[in-house]
């Protein structure tokens, strides 16, 4: 769980700085979101298992946690940006990584699992 957490970040990251020479700066998140959206999606119904619908939730807990904790040391404290970079975008960013496991842990008990408990 958390190796993907990672993975899910720092290709965000990456892809980030790459755009940085590509984008406006104030575009660079909408334009990866989309993109890492469809990419955390793909990674929760093929990579990740858990045994219980709750423990998705915990997923995108952790996953959030790591994400602010990352991008707070990479980003603001790095790369001294300051709190400019807590844009609307980012926002939804983090609004993602929570709910993204959450719903997509659902639908998995739901369409895939008959009779799995769901809390």
């Amino acid at each position: 769980m958390l190796f993907w957490g990672f993975i899910l970040w720092l290709v965000g990251y990456v892809a980030g700085i790459v755009l940085f020479f590509v984008v406006p700066k104030d575009y660079i998140g909408w334009v990866i979101t989309p993109l890492a959206t469809v990419f955390t999606i793909w990674v929760l119904m093929h990579k990740v298992k858990r045994p219980e619908l709750m423990c998705y939730f915990g997923t995108g807990l952790v996953w959030t946690v790591m994400a602010i904790i990352l991008d707070y040391v990479f980003n603001v404290v790095l790369f001294k940006i300051g709190n400019s970079y807590y844009q609307p975008d980012v926002f939804l960013y983090y609004l993602l990584t929570f709910t993204l496991p959450i719903v997509v842990g659902y639908w998995k008990f739901k369409h895939k699992v008959p009779g799995a408990e769901l809390f």
